[in-house]
């Protein structure tokens, strides 16, 4: 008997599917403290949560027993999907059932917006008629720029078209063809800011969209611009915002998520101009079935017959198998993540060589990590093993497999070349020993680092003082380097430092090192 505790607010549909499956025994406590959690978790084998449970290395440590943890959802935010990995846990989404829902929301938060349909409901059961103070405006042949076309991207620009909108939108990793097979116009961010009338937010949020929308790129857009933020809080900048409504260059805002969630006494909701709601994105009796019932699914299949379906970080593949492959897909994905993150154009085409041991195996399940690990960065916790190979397809990315037995300096070899719409990029890796990963090359420099947790990549030219004077900012600035490779090609020439760090570095302190001598440009990778 297969034992599973749900311990968040859960469609009722997916608790009897798992309640009426022979083999399974469900608990349902929804009322669970961390300490409480940590307690209780020992005793079973999966747990379903939504976004309220925080699943942490604690709570992991505790179970004992735990094979599965299945989100009724997408964002994994709230689970330690590292801390599960070590322990061997399997985790699962279902990132399909709420897109979209979300995409709707996003379409209604827009023209509630534009119509002031909030602030006119609140003055009306007030006593009032305020008939000029709500004067709103068409969107009707208004633009909209979305930033991100994804699956709920793409549904809004589909919506906003049969509104009659001029849809334009900013994704640099999707290529312009696929764009123009959804009747979009591709541009650049910029010009996004620019052209737009409404801008809105489907892009998931990390280093590189943290604060993407603030003063700097306010200052880039039509006076009385709409925001709409459906995504991920922290995407915007609330401050910023804060001071662009009140100068009148934002006309006005809708917010499904904010940096702090819950907000509390957040000086947005003092803003007539703002309305709000509190991350009802996937809210709707449809989207939660939906996922209840694919997470029940999921999580029956794998306890029970071991099918494995939606994980974020164990491929489908059988357990024999899987002890074999597992270090060189821990190694691929790696090498796919620091291979997306050092592309700035639209991915087309992916070149995969796998020389020496590696290529007598089954590398479609390398492959597959190749993908999720590039596409990762990108999309953030929608991919996974089951749709990354589906993801490259719908991007029109072109993936190329080859094999050579023949291994002149390492056992196994994989290489990995990117041809963008920016240029090529190569990356190159190995095993030393049976699982520790390398990376044994970028581009024409050899170096062997560890492709692991926060990293600085510098191109630069080789000259003296340029690895001291990397050191000194980074001193000042009290970050520690755990290990540093150099790579050039002849004395005085093309070179690039890469530098394990213990903690990321601000962008205050990426533009210090950028002015630095003869340093040409950074990557922040986070691996």
């Amino acid at each position: 008997m297969k034992r599973i505790l749900i311990s968040d607010n859960l469609s009722e549909k997916g608790i009897e599917i798992l309640r009426n499956t022979q083999g399974i025994q469900v608990d349902v406590d929804t009322n669970l403290s961390k300490d409480k959690l940590i307690e209780k978790i020992k005793d079973y084998n999966g747990l379903a949560i939504r976004s309220a449970t925080k699943v942490t290395s604690d709570v992991i440590d505790a179970a004992e027993n735990l094979q599965v943890i299945g989100r009724a959802g997408i964002g994994l935010d709230n689970v330690d999907i590292g801390a599960a990995t070590k322990k061997g846990v399997v985790v699962m989404n279902a990132p399909e059932g709420n897109t979209t829902t979300t995409a709707e929301h996003a379409i209604s938060m827009m023209l509630a917006l534009t119509r002031k349909v909030p602030q006119a409901t609140i003055s009306l059961k007030a006593g009032k008629w305020e008939k000029k103070k709500f004067m709103g405006r068409e969107v009707f042949n208004k633009t909209l720029g979305v930033v991100g076309l994804g699956k709920i991207g793409s549904i809004v620009a589909d919506r906003a078209k049969g509104l009659k909108m001029d849809v334009i939108a900013y994704d640099p990793f999707i290529s312009k063809g696929r764009v123009s097979e959804m009747g979009i116009e591709q541009v650049s961010l910029d010009e996004l800011f620019a052209r737009s009338d409404y801008i809105t937010l489907h892009i998931p949020l990390n280093e590189e969209t943290s604060g993407l929308i603030n003063t700097e790129s306010f200052k880039k857009m039509k006076d009385g611009i709409m925001i709409i933020n459906c995504a991920r809080g922290g995407i915007v900048n609330e401050k910023d915002l804060y001071d662009a409504i009140k100068s009148k260059k934002v006309a006005g805002a809708a917010l499904d998520v904010f940096e702090k969630e819950p907000p509390g006494d957040n000086p947005l909701f003092d803003l007539d101009e703002v309305i709000c709601t509190p991350h009802l994105g996937a809210s709707t009796d449809e989207a939660q079935k939906n996922v209840t019932v694919d997470i029940a699914e999921q999580m029956i299949n794998y306890l029970l017959h071991g099918t494995i379906k939606n994980a974020v970080n164990v491929p489908s593949v059988s357990g024999d198998i899987l002890s074999t492959i597992k270090p060189y897909m821990d190694l691929s994905e790696k090498l796919g993540r620091f291979q997306s993150q050092l592309e700035s154009g639209a991915i087309e085409e992916i070149n995969i060589e796998y020389i020496g041991d590696i290529a007598e195996l089954d590398v479609t399940p390398i492959t597959t990590s190749i993908l999720m690990g590039i596409f990762r960065p990108i999309m953030g916790d929608t991919i996974n093993f089951v749709n990354a190979p589906i993801i490259a397809q719908e991007r029109n990315v072109k993936v190329v497999e080859s094999k050579s037995r023949k291994s002149e300096d390492f056992t196994s070899l994989l290489t990995i070349r990117t041809i963008s719409t920016k240029g090529e990029n190569l990356v190159a890796g190995t095993l030393f020993g049976k699982n520790e990963p390398r990376i044994i090359r970028i581009n024409k420099f050899r170096v062997e680092t560890i492709p692991n947790g926060n990293m600085l990549l510098f191109y630069t030219i080789d000259r003296p003082k340029v690895i001291g004077n990397i050191g000194a900012i980074l001193g000042d600035m009290d970050i520690n380097i755990a290990n540093m490779q150099f790579g050039r090609e002849e004395i005085g020439g093309d070179a690039i430092v890469l530098l394990n760090i213990d903690s990321p570095v601000s962008k205050e302190t990426i533009e210090k090192l950028s002015k630095l001598p003869n340093v040409v440009s950074i990557k922040q990778l986070k691996l």
